[in-house]
């Protein structure tokens, strides 16, 4: 199991300032070895991630000879906490690259299949079907993710001439009737004329751009480039990467019973201009997502001036209204029967149903609340940087072990309010109600995963881990802020509670259950839906995320958006004399996720190109997972924003 690690941000070089954790820069002197690690193997047609020695590429100690040494597989690296929840297994591999040293076509070891040989075949189909389906690799150098430019490549001065860069290279290509996704065969001479439908990218043209400066000694990396290529040697001594060299069919059949494949690469060095800090824009900068992602934050913005109209309308003008006339209706002549809002005042903090589990949620949604704020802060403040592989993961899970105090805090705080008595049930719901379902959702996806040998099945050390800093950390934390919120005295509300509960008049289609809480979902949703699809296209497309400034923004928006429209709905409901709004205004607020999970389906068969059942049920308990966290986070933040809102307009109503 991969070392866990809980820090997010650390100090380093306290003469030269602070550095974050795997981002300080490394100066590499001629001739010295430049680590070429390899990662895990994903794909846009397959939610299974593999680990890169799970297909049957070379492995340290081998060579391209006949006679060779006994291959082993990679090292690992160490891994934090969060590149193993991600799938992540980086390992070292057997590429011996030196700086600035070019090497041209060098070999590095060989594989033969034969289909009478059951073993042989076994790898052959693994490595076949991993290029149907457009499997990517990903290769690392100093911390650097490899990229291959897929348009564009000579760059030029204009936007539109900016070279394309994507993470990884596809380990092989497809064509004809094998052909199931639109990957560009990078072969050289690949046409009509060859029978066979699959070719294996067999050689790698490594490009690595550096940056020397009189500041340092030696040479900063500041650029991995890869180029795949399908090269038909003719045996491991006659190697040949000309460009007009015929490509390697990977055809295993009845017809051609072996197959003998050799793999090289070449190494180039080009020195550059771009400094060491700016080596990640041509990875994360992209004007059209940039201009694509202010019209959401325009979007949403205009969603919220318009919820901010309605609000001001009715609290401005309708409220103010309501207030002055029940203040004056109790002076000499002007005395008249009580009716709206206000005649509803004796039940309105009445105890709701499901007290305890309402006041679980709230506490959970408290501390998801407070760990993604935090986080988005550290996020845009830049300690969170692609550098730092699995930071985002894993800050995100010490934040929440961490916060169990705020948790226990709250639940217990709106328990007492609500005259609940079962302390003990409460902070143990608490504590263990919704980790529970998410670990019991988390687990059987685990099973499958691991059932298909993929990379991203958690291993049992990391889950024991994971189950400690709940049992050793969470739960004690969550006790604690149980204890400080039950030694406080209970809320106390600005009306009294009547005896016996009035009696609910029939209600209108708008402030009906189902529909108001329905209707609640709609205008949060409107908010997030553009920045959903970055963030969903980010997830399962493989591709980096880091605009978390717009991410941050929508958030805030998102907030707004949601206590806003819960309140105007609450408005109405007590209007219409139904003074049950401890959960609508819950469930109302939390509504968007039905909306967030039906588009998330959407996405999948619309954008995706996966197919099978078992990336369905992995891609639907995932999103499953994250909706029921998203769906108790908005529920929590709606219902506060509803509650401070209630509390305010009866404390300044007159009340016999």
């Amino acid at each position: 199991m991969g070392q866990i690690a809980v820090a997010v941000v650390g100090l380093a070089s306290a003469v030269q300032g602070f550095y974050l954790p795997g981002v300080a820069p490394r100066a590499y002197v001629k001739g010295e070895l430049l680590p070429l690690l390899v990662n895990r193997l994903d794909s846009t047609e397959s939610i299974l991630p593999y680990d890169y020695y799970h297909f049957d590429f070379c492995e340290m100690g081998e060579s391209a000879d006949e006679v060779t040494a006994k291959p082993k597989v990679g090292a690992k690296v160490s891994e934090n906490l969060g590149q193993i929840l991600l799938g992540e297994r980086i390992r070292h591999s057997p590429y011996e690259i030196r700086m600035r040293e070019d090497m041209y076509c060098q070999p590095l070891c060989r594989r033969q299949y034969k289909f009478d040989d059951a073993k042989s075949k076994k790898k052959y189909k693994l490595l076949s079907n991993a290029i149907k389906k457009d499997y990517m690799q990903h290769w690392i150098i100093d911390n650097l993710p490899a990229v291959e430019c897929t348009s564009n490549c000579r760059g030029g001065v204009e936007y539109h001439e900016q070279p394309f860069y994507r993470l990884g290279f596809p380990v092989g290509c497809a064509i004809g009737e094998a052909q199931k996704s639109m990957t560009i065969c990078t072969v050289n001479t690949i046409s009509n004329m060859y029978p066979e439908e699959v070719f294996i990218n067999n050689h790698v043209d490594i490009v690595i751009d550096f940056h020397e400066s009189t500041e340092f000694t030696g040479a900063r990396i500041v650029g991995v480039q890869i180029s795949p290529r399908s090269i038909k040697h003719k045996s491991a001594t006659e190697v040949d990467c000309g460009h007009e060299v015929d490509p390697q069919p990977f055809v295993l059949s009845k017809d051609k019973k072996e197959l003998d494949l050799v793999y090289t690469y070449s190494v180039a060095f080009r020195p550059s201009a771009l400094k060491w800090a700016s080596r990640w824009d041509s990875y994360l900068q992209s004007a059209e997502s940039t201009s694509i992602h202010w019209f959401s934050i325009v979007n949403s913005l205009i969603i919220v001036v318009f919820l901010s109209g309605m609000i001001g309308v009715v609290l401005v003008r309708t409220l103010h209204k309501d207030i002055s006339r029940y203040n004056s209706a109790d002076q000499g002549e002007d005395a008249q029967e009580e009716f709206g809002w206000k005649l509803v005042h004796g039940d309105v903090f009445r105890p709701p149903g499901a007290a305890m589990l309402l006041s679980v949620l709230l506490g959970t949604g408290t501390q998801l609340s407070i760990m993604l704020v935090v986080t988005l802060i550290f996020a845009c403040l830049g300690f969170l940087s692609p550098a730092t592989r699995g930071g985002l993961m894993t800050s995100m899970l010490v934040m929440y072990v961490l916060l169990g105090t705020p948790a226990g805090f709250v639940s217990s705080r709106i328990y007492k309010m609500f005259g609940g008595e079962q302390w003990k049930s409460n902070v143990m719901a608490t504590a263990f109600l919704v980790p529970s379902v998410v670990f019991a959702i988390f687990f059987v996806l685990n099973l499958i995963l691991w059932s298909k040998q993929s990379s991203a099945a958690v291993p049992f050390g990391t889950l024991v881990a994971l189950v400690l800093m709940w049992f050793c950390v969470s739960v004690p934390l969550t006790f604690f802020g149980a204890y400080l919120g039950f030694k406080r005295p209970a809320i106390e509300h600005p009306v009294r509670t009547n005896a016996i509960p009035r009696q609910i008049p029939p209600q209108s289609l708008y402030t009906q259950f189902i529909p108001g809480v329905l209707m609640g979902g709609v205008l949060p949703f409107g908010c997030i839906f553009i920045q959903l699809f970055f963030i969903l296209n980010s997830i399962w497309g493989h591709k980096l995320y880091y605009v978390f400034g717009f991410l941050f923004l929508v958030f805030s928006i998102l907030m707004i958006t949601v206590i806003e429209s819960t309140i105007l709905l609450c408005y109405f409901h007590l209007c219409a004399e139904n003074y049950h709004w401890w959960w609508r205004a819950f469930l109302a607020s939390g509504a968007c996720t039905i909306y967030m999970f039906i588009y998330a389906i959407m996405f999948y068969f619309r954008r995706m190109e996966v197919d099978g059942s078992i990336n369905l049920i992995l891609y639907v308990g995932y999103t499953a997972v994250m909706g029921l966290l998203f769906w108790v986070m908005t529920g929590t933040i709606g219902f506060f924003g509803c509650f401070a809102f209630v509390r305010k307009i009866y404390s300044v109503v007159k009340v016999d």
